[in-house]
């Protein structure tokens, strides 16, 4: 479940950056980068509570969650080679701010 969690987090901060029309390679690698220091965060705040665990499998997992979105998003939006890209220029259409003339 930490891998779809932690992609689900990543993909959120894209969906953010994208209808704010601020997605770009510096943002996504932002957003990637942030989402796999929160499951860092995550793991250390789990060790410090009582009846949790916190193992460094459970990182790797969260770590691989947001890679593999990345690298959907990165193929998708970026060079246009899946369907994931169609869907954030959709969402980007759909709910982003209005442009000033």
């Amino acid at each position: 479940l930490h891998l779809v969690e932690f992609a689900i987090l990543y993909g959120l901060f894209v969906l953010f950056f994208a209808v704010d029309g601020k997605l770009t390679k510096k943002t996504n690698m932002f957003a990637a980068i942030i989402s796999c220091l929160y499951g860092f965060v995550d793991e250390l705040h789990q060790y410090f509570v009582p009846n949790r665990s916190a193992t460094v499998i459970d990182i790797v997992k969260d770590v691989l969650g947001v890679l593999i979105a990345y690298w959907i998003v990165y193929r998708g939006y970026f060079l246009k080679k899946n369907r994931v890209g169609e869907f954030i220029e959709a969402m980007e259409k759909l709910f982003g701010k209005e442009k000033a003339v």
